[in-house]
């Protein structure tokens, strides 16, 4: 037998078959569809809720854009308002002169009343404001706008409340000094706007992205001198006395003044016969004074009264500076001139200063008509 016999030779054992990877089912395939599916939707409403978050905050956003806007206009056709219906014509009205008191005390009633409509005008504007639409951003601008336009209603209504009094005979000189406090109140009331209202504005504006608007400025008080009595009782044609108040020991040295002349409209008065004036609306009397003491003076008023025709009617200037041996001219003027036709007595009058020992120089008197 031979050596290589295949009954000899050794057998290899077979290799056991891999087992085969059995078919993907249906049902495997659709459970990966759907996990990708529900994937990709929820991507999709992630990126659908982020749209929807920065639209709605961009609407809001324009949104209070609008309304801070909104309220800029709003404030702004308030504060036109109170400065064009309210301030001009009461300046006007105050500044009448002797029209206030030419006709007698019908006149003082009547700037009264006119006075006391645009209070009510002034209330009508703090109501409006106190119903504005205010983001919450403009709080404290809204706050300070109520102070401002309420500070004019008051004031102007305590002003009317002091005009008969100030145009009267008597008590002229406290109620013109109240009047004068009044007119520091609506002062007051242009600084409050001008500081606090404005700025406020144009500050939350600014920090809101809001451009191009404009912020309207106010001014109430059309001069700072309105704060001065002398300058109340000279607008005013209120008959005060002497403007001049010493609050201390009188300066050593004499004191006082001395009338020189009075002429109307150019034409010279004489104390010595009758003087003709023609009649007109534009009536002016300048009166020419000398300072005879050792010493400069202060707020001299300069008195004019006409009597003889109803009821007297006054007018009255304030010179602030008058120095020592100097001589100076003043006019006080009338809005309108008593009837023609009608006998009158001018009186002009120096005031008295503080320490004037003998004022009989200080007043003349003169006899005229009127004619047309």
């Amino acid at each position: 037998m031979s050596f290589f016999d295949e009954g000899d030779e050794p057998r290899r054992a077979p290799r056991p078959r891999r087992p085969s990877r059995p078919p993907r089912s249906g049902a495997d395939a659709d459970q990966q569809t759907l996990l990708v599916r529900r994937a990709v939707a929820a991507g999709a409403v992630l990126v659908a809720i982020i749209v929807l978050v920065v639209g709605v905050r961009g609407c809001l956003n324009s949104q209070k854009q609008d309304s801070l806007r909104s309220y800029n206009r709003d404030v702004g056709a308030l504060v036109e308002e109170s400065d064009n219906q309210v301030g001009k014509p009461f300046f006007e009205a105050m500044s009448g002169g002797t029209a206030s008191t030419a006709s007698g005390g019908n006149q003082a009633l009547d700037l009264q009343t006119t006075v006391n409509q645009l209070s009510a005008t002034a209330d009508s504007l703090v109501k409006r404001a106190k119903k504005l639409d205010v983001p919450g951003d403009m709080n404290a601008a809204q706050t300070n706008l109520l102070l401002t336009l309420t500070l004019r209603r008051d004031a102007i209504a305590k002003v009317a409340d002091k005009l008969p009094t100030a145009l009267g005979n008597t008590g002229a000189d406290q109620a013109v000094a109240q009047i004068a406090g009044e007119m520091s109140v609506l002062l007051g009331s242009d600084v409050v706007y001008s500081q606090r209202v404005k700025p406020l504005i144009e500050q939350t504006l600014s920090e809101a992205g809001v451009n191009g608007q404009t912020v309207v400025s106010s001014r109430f008080v059309p001069n700072i001198t309105w704060v001065d009595e002398a300058t109340v009782a000279q607008n005013l044609g209120a008959s005060v006395g002497g403007a001049q108040k010493t609050t201390g020991p009188v300066a050593p040295g004499s004191h006082g003044h001395g009338l020189d002349s009075v002429a109307v409209n150019g034409t010279d008065l004489t104390t010595d016969a009758a003087n003709r004036i023609p009649a007109g609306s534009d009536l002016t009397f300048s009166v020419t004074f000398s300072n005879q003491g050792e010493n400069d003076e202060k707020n001299v008023a300069v008195n004019v009264e006409i009597a003889g025709s109803g009821q007297p009617l006054k007018a009255t200037a304030n010179v602030p500076n008058s120095p020592a041996g100097e001589t100076q001219t003043v006019d006080v003027p009338f809005k309108q001139s008593p009837p023609a036709g009608t006998p009158v007595k001018i009186k002009v009058t120096v005031a008295d200063v503080p320490g004037e020992a003998d004022s009989s120089n200080n007043t003349a008197t003169y006899s005229a008509l009127f004619t047309s």
